[in-house]
């Protein structure tokens, strides 16, 4: 059966004017999402993998601007209509009225700055409804009663009434992501929706997330440095750096398969309890700045294993099978041949025979 592409980003280019320049922050993105499954974007902080997603929703700050590609949107409207839409093309006005909240909504970091605080719960959940399907009070009432139930809230009718500040953390993340829900969104975007939260609530929360996923057959892409989480979530796997896609794959292909340096360092460096290391690996050196115009391959500098090539020209994609691309001259038919770290290839082993 072929899978339906919701979504297809293509020669992405966003840029950033500062007091000290432009910034090129995000630099040609390539990716797709397919109905019904959901794509993690990893990187650092500043790789740019809020900026990608923000600019799906169409809210970019005012100093961004979209210098080059196509978001392209796939959608049936209400008359069962299949309607193709770039969104890099929609005025802001048109942004709001037809996707953003209604066919793509996001769930954000921090609950408490997405709420309203001088809105009762009830109300923010019915607004959404009211102003997208324009239907009767009534109605929004009990579909948002029947939304925090299925986002195990107890007792909803009470909670209808409450305030944020009345509420946990946990219940805030949770009404915040029945008022993504309150649309019936076609993609459900995540930038870090546990970070906020403790071990415990995190994990009942991307329980919740998937549950609902599967449920209602929604595409999710989740932006997060936390490559435990991915290992739980993700089908695919982007990994980002300096504004680029530099691997990506399935979730296995990324896992026990990684070919990247920078994938290897981000791998190595998560913790792992049967590691008996005293240090935890780290990646050296910084991130470029991209006010400069990048030379070659943006990891170059970091790089233990770079090429003289790296330092020149910006490696291109290769294909190594599957779903499975990454740009890295190591992948070059020429280049030498670079073994992972002994220490990854070792917890890869071990995770293998365990499972993640």
């Amino acid at each position: 059966m072929e899978r339906e592409r919701v979504l297809s980003i293509r020669d992405l280019d966003i840029c950033f004017r500062t007091s000290n320049g432009v910034v090129n922050a995000i630099r040609g993105v390539r990716l797709d999402l397919f109905r019904g499954e959901t794509i993690a974007i990893v990187g650092e902080s500043g790789s740019g993998k809020s900026v990608t997603v923000k600019a799906i929703m169409g809210i970019l700050s005012n100093n961004g601007f979209i210098k080059n590609g196509s978001i392209i949107f796939n959608y049936t409207d209400e008359n069962g209509e299949k309607i193709t839409k770039d969104i890099i093309k929609l005025t802001p006005k048109e942004l709001q009225r037809d996707i953003c909240g209604k066919r793509i909504a996001m769930v954000f970091q921090d609950p408490m700055t997405s709420l309203n605080p001088t809105m009762t719960i009830g109300k923010q959940i019915m607004e959404g409804m009211i102003y997208h399907y324009h239907i009767p009070k009534k109605e929004a009432y009990e579909k948002a009663i029947k939304l925090l139930e299925e986002v195990g809230i107890t007792e909803p009718e009470k909670r209808m009434k409450n305030y944020p500040h009345q509420l946990s953390g946990g219940m805030r993340q949770r009404v915040v992501i029945a008022i993504a829900l309150a649309c019936d969104p076609d993609i459900l975007i995540c930038d870090e929706p546990t970070t906020a939260l403790d071990v415990t609530i995190q994990a009942k929360i991307l329980e919740l997330i998937k549950e609902i996923q599967v449920k209602k057959n929604i595409s999710v892409i989740y932006i997060t440095h936390d490559l435990g989480v991915v290992a739980k979530v993700a089908d695919y796997v982007a990994i980002m750096y300096a504004g680029k896609i530099i691997e990506k794959g399935s979730v296995d292909e990324i896992f026990y398969d990684p070919r990247h340096p920078y994938t290897w360092g981000l791998l190595s460096s998560m913790p792992d309890i049967e590691t008996h290391d005293e240090v935890l690996y780290t990646i050296p050196g910084t991130p470029p700045n991209l006010l400069n115009k990048v030379e070659g391959d943006a990891f170059a500098s970091r790089n233990e294993y770079a090429l003289n090539i790296d330092f020149r020209v910006e490696p291109p994609q290769f294909d190594i099978g599957g779903k499975h691309r990454v740009s890295s001259w190591l992948l070059h038919e020429n280049a030498p041949k670079v073994e992972m770290p002994a220490s990854l290839k070792h917890r890869i082993e071990k995770m293998l025979k365990g499972g993640r």
